[in-house]
């Protein structure tokens, strides 16, 4: 046995076949809110043996050191990429899953190179060295490596930025097998929501009705619909019980903000979602793709809906936080979609007058027409939006997101995920939104599907990963994503950035930011690689430390 270990930092990704390189982690830092992370990557230079070993962590504060096996992903997708910034464009295995390791034992395979994700968090203050030590059954040392951390003492500032990657529960009913709004499926739901959380995703999805997202046309998603509906002799009632406690439950788990599912359908807002009812005793359909969004029965249900829904959330004092959408990226279809997006918004305005509107949406000339007051761009058009006065500023990317910005497939650099922190402060944003924090089904929904077997959603429908951040773990609880942990990140990157301005000012954090570097930061140009990051956060937090 020759085993090898070397430290790495977290935006390395270390594929089986190649050994890995980048910047040697002689120490790392960070704030006492801030999960400090590394990688210490391994192999045996004999082929074709496969063994475990156990990795041994000697520190003072070995309990704040947790190990994760960062497990390798398969990739089937060979759409070609949109730029050269990318890591590997081929079918293959792809490091992304982060697996919690039984007592720190981990498997060895000869000739490949692997690694483990290694999180410092709640640590007290001060500089501490840590030791990682291999060791086989029998106890004998197959390699050691050893680092250092310093935990500043203070704190990063809280986070101002409204951050959301679309929640589906109904992907969590259909995966684990269990009844909509049963007992399981409230447990899983709550642990897959402190998990966004603990990274740094404060808004969630709300299903009041199933949202009418990611749909083929006629088709449905499984029902998960937090609003009782009734009909009885043609008038409407309203029961939130559901409402009141998942808002409960989010709120005990750290959500601050919730998004109101859409209140028509995807690209142009043509149909109704769909809802459920009990008529006069029979729980049925009462509206969906067959339902024209401006139709007299949908306008009129929306006039019972939208007052009884709002009073609720003033009663129960949520509505300063409720943002509620329309139809996801209106414009896309031209300017029929467009016409029909800002018809719908003149049935609703009157209802929703107190409260936030916000929908992705990068056609400059529709938010030009007064349409909607927070728009959120892709992160191709925000600047163009920002240059005619966007006041609340918000960003967004997806799959179809692919050339020259930042974005999180598993085929990209972790640094490419990475630099957002760096745009969203510079350009003030205010807001962030992504399409799947855990979609766990095909192109359109028309069937779900494992995410440890499909990185790209089985009918070649996404690009690697775009679904889903987490992994559906065995015990209801998710598995976190090695792209799930490099976005945090990028959120510590953008709070360290806030607190060096309040403490100097935006002029000097840009300045320090751009220093050494070709051209000003933008959303589609910045510096490439790892080292321009790290070495930037470093002074960051050096600069930071001088004044505090």
């Amino acid at each position: 046995m020759a085993v090898t270990a070397k430290l790495l930092s977290s935006l390395v990704k270390v594929f089986l076949d190649e050994e890995p390189t980048g910047m040697h982690v002689e120490k790392s830092e960070g704030f006492s809110n801030e999960t400090v992370s590394f990688q210490v990557a391994f192999t045996d230079d004999i082929p074709h043996i496969t063994y475990m070993a156990k990795i041994i962590v000697e520190s003072p504060i070995a309990e704040h050191v947790k190990l994760r096996s960062v497990q390798l992903i398969p990739h089937a997708n060979t759409t070609p990429p949109a730029d050269d910034y990318f890591l590997r464009t081929e079918p293959g295995l792809y490091p992304d899953r982060l697996a919690v390791t039984r007592d720190n034992w981990v498997t060895i395979y000869g000739g490949q190179w692997r690694s483990v994700w290694v999180d410092i968090y709640d640590a007290p203050t001060g500089v501490h060295p840590i030791k990682f030590t291999y060791k086989n059954y029998d106890g004998e040392i197959l390699a050691q490596c050893s680092t250092s951390v310093e935990i500043f003492p203070a704190a990063l500032p809280l986070q101002n930025l409204r951050h959301t990657k679309w929640f589906h529960t109904d992907c969590l009913a259909e995966y684990y097998h269990v009844e909509t709004w049963s007992e399981r499926h409230w447990e899983i739901i709550g642990n897959f929501i402190e998990t966004a959380v603990k990274r740094g995703i404060n808004m969630v999805l709300t299903p009041t009705f199933t949202p009418p997202l990611d749909t083929a046309v006629g088709h449905e998603r499984l029902t998960t619909q937090l609003v009782e509906v009734t009909v009885t002799k043609g008038k409407y009632s309203f029961g939130f019980e559901k409402l009141r406690r998942w808002v409960n439950m989010c709120q005990n788990l750290g959500v601050e903000y919730f998004e109101i599912a859409h209140l028509f359908t995807q690209w142009g807002a043509k149909a109704a979602p769909k809802v459920m009812a009990t008529v006069d005793g029979e729980y049925k359909r009462i509206f969906g793709w067959d339902t024209p969004a401006l139709s007299e029965g949908y306008t009129t249900f929306l006039g019972a809906y939208l007052p009884a829904l709002t009073g609720f959330m003033k009663e129960i004092g949520i509505d300063k936080s409720c943002y509620f959408h329309l139809s996801d990226e209106p414009g896309v279809g031209g300017k029929e979609d467009a016409a029909h997006y800002n018809a719908a918004m003149e049935v609703i305005a009157p209802y929703l007058k107190d409260f936030r509107i916000i929908d992705a949406l990068s056609d400059l000339e529709l938010y030009k027409s007064g349409g909607i007051d927070t728009p959120v761009p892709c992160s191709y058009t925000v600047e163009a939006f920002l240059d005619v006065g966007m006041t609340e500023p918000w960003v967004y990317y997806c799959g179809a997101h692919q050339k020259d910005i930042s974005n999180f497939f598993i085929t990209m650099p972790s640094a490419r995920n990475r630099v957002l922190g760096l745009q969203l402060y510079k350009f003030g944003i205010r807001g962030f939104l992504h399409w799947g924090y855990n979609f766990y089904g095909s192109f359109h929904s028309l069937t779900p599907i494992n995410p440890y077997s499909s990185a790209d959603a089985t009918f070649w429908g996404f690009n690697a990963n775009d679904g889903y951040q987490v992994y559906p773990g065995s015990d209801g609880k998710p598995e976190e994503s090695l792209r799930i942990m490099v976005f945090a990140q990028a959120i510590y990157d953008m709070r360290a950035l806030q607190m060096l301005e309040s403490l100097t000012d935006k002029a000097f954090v840009i300045n320090l930011m751009e220093e050494g570097i070709d051209e000003p930061i933008t959303f589609t140009k910045y510096p490439r690689g790892e080292e321009y990051l790290l070495i930037l956060r470093q002074r960051v937090n050096d600069e930071i430390m001088k004044r505090i």
